[in-house]
C-alpha cells in the first residue's frame, strides 16, 4: 500500500509540473511572490544570460511540502518565498542545500542570510508604525513597546496573528526581552485595539487613514504600494526604537532545493539575482529596500527618510517562531 501511494504521488507530481521539466540551460523555481514582482528579474536575466527561468507561483507550504514530496525526483531548483520564519523552516524540513558563494557573500550581510548559508535575502522590508498625522503628533511615537501604554487605548489597529509577519517581530521582541516580557508588551496591543485584527496590511493602513484606528504596525511596502497609487494618503510612517536596537527587518529569500537538478545554474542566477539589476529591479517594483547595501532604494522609498535598523540576524524569527505564536495566542492575538 505505501509502495503504491508514492507511486500515485510521484505519478501526480510529473503529471502537475510536466511542462516545468528544464533543459541544461535553464532554470526552475517555485515562488510564493505573485509573478508580477518575479518575472521582469527573470526576463532580464533570460536577456543578460541567454539562460530561461521557469516558475512557479503558489503559497509558501503547499511549495514547500511540493518540494519535500518530490524528494531526489525534482522538478525545481530554486525555493523563493518570504520572511526569514518561512525560510528557517524550509531549511528545517530538510529540503534546501547551502549556497557557498563569495559573490553572495560579498553582496549580502550576513545578518540576511542563514548561518549555514542554506538560504539568502534578496530584498528586504521594514516592519513599522504607520499614524495619523492629523491625530498623532510624531514626538507621542517611541518605540513598539510604547504601544502597549494606555494613552494608545482604542487607538491601535493590527493585522492578525496568523501572518508570519507579526510572528517574526513577536519572535525578535521574545530574543530582546524575554517571553515574560514580551507577553506583557503583546497583551497590552490586544487591550488597545481599536478594531479586530485585519486581515492584510493594506487594510490597517487605510484603517489608520481613515480614522478607524491612529497608529498600525506594518511592512513597508504596503504603505509604498498604496502611496504610489494613491500620494494623497494621509497616513504616513515612523521609524521606531531608534534610541536602542532599531527597526524590525525582514525579507524575501531564497534557497536551494537539497536535489537541485541543475546546481550550477541555480547559483548562477542567485549570484546575479544579488547584484546590482536584479537588485534595482525588486527595489522599484515593489518598493522593498535592496539586500545588497551597495543598491540605492527607489526615490519613493529613500523618501521614507533614513532609520537605523535592528542588527538581529532574520533567522532568529525562525528558531523562536514557535514560542511566538503560542505567545500571541495566550495573549489574545487572534
Amino acid at each position: 500500500m505505501k509502495l503504491r501511494k508514492s507511486l500515485l504521488a510521484v505519478l501526480a507530481t510529473s503529471l502537475l509540473t510536466g511542462n516545468l521539466y528544464a533543459a541544461d540551460d535553464e532554470v526552475v523555481v517555485y515562488s510564493s511572490r505573485i509573478d508580477e514582482l518575479i518575472k521582469p528579474v527573470f526576463d532580464a536575466y533570460t536577456k543578460e544570460t541567454g539562460v530561461k527561468v521557469k516558475f512557479i507561483t503558489d503559497k509558501e507550504a503547499p511549495l514547500m511540502q511540493r518540494i519535500k514530496a518530490e524528494g531526489k525526483n525534482a522538478v525545481a531548483d530554486l525555493l523563493i518565498t518570504v520572511d526569514g520564519g518561512n525560510l528557517w523552516q524550509a531549511e528545517q524540513m530538510g529540503i534546501l542545500q547551502p549556497i557557498n558563494s563569495e559573490i553572495i557573500n560579498a553582496n549580502i550581510p550576513s545578518q540576511y542570510r542563514s548561518s549555514t548559508n542554506a538560504w539568502i535575502g534578496l530584498s528586504l522590508r521594514a516592519r513599522t508604525i504607520v499614524y495619523a498625522p492629523d491625530r498623532v503628533d510624531e514626538g507621542e511615537l517611541t518605540t513598539y513597546e510604547a504601544l502597549a501604554d494606555k494613552n494608545w487605548d482604542g487607538r491601535l489597529c493590527l493585522r492578525t496573528s496568523k501572518k508570519v509577519y507579526n510572528q517574526s517581530l513577536t519572535a525578535t521582541m521574545i530574543e530582546t526581552h524575554g517571553e515574560k516580557e514580551t507577553q506583557k508588551i503583546v497583551e497590552a496591543w490586544v487591550n488597545n485595539l481599536a478594531t479586530d485584527p485585519f486581515s492584510d496590511d493594506n487594510a490597517v493602513i487605510l484603517a489608520v487613514d481613515a480614522g478607524q484606528c491612529d497608529v498600525g504596525i506594518v511592512n513597508t511596502y504596503y504603505y509604498g504600494r498604496l502611496h504610489k497609487a494613491n500620494p494623497k494618503l494621509g497616513a504616513k510612517l515612523f521609524w521606531p526604537n531608534q534610541n536602542d536596537r532599531g527597526v524590525h527587518v525582514n525579507l524575501s529569500g531564497i534557497g536551494l532545493n537539497k536535489y537541485a537538478p541543475h546546481k550550477e545554474q541555480a547559483i548562477k542566477l542567485v549570484e546575479w539575482m544579488t547584484g546590482p539589476t536584479a537588485q534595482r529591479i525588486f527595489a522599484d517594483t515593489n518598493q522593498e529596500f535592496p539586500a545588497n547595501p551597495a543598491v540605492a532604494p527607489s526615490e519613493e522609498v529613500a523618501n521614507w527618510g533614513k532609520f537605523k535598523a535592528d542588527t538581529m540576524p532574520v533567522e532568529v524569527a525562525g528558531k523562536r517562531q514557535a514560542e511566538a505564536i503560542r505567545l500571541m495566542d495566550r495573549a489574545g492575538w487572534r
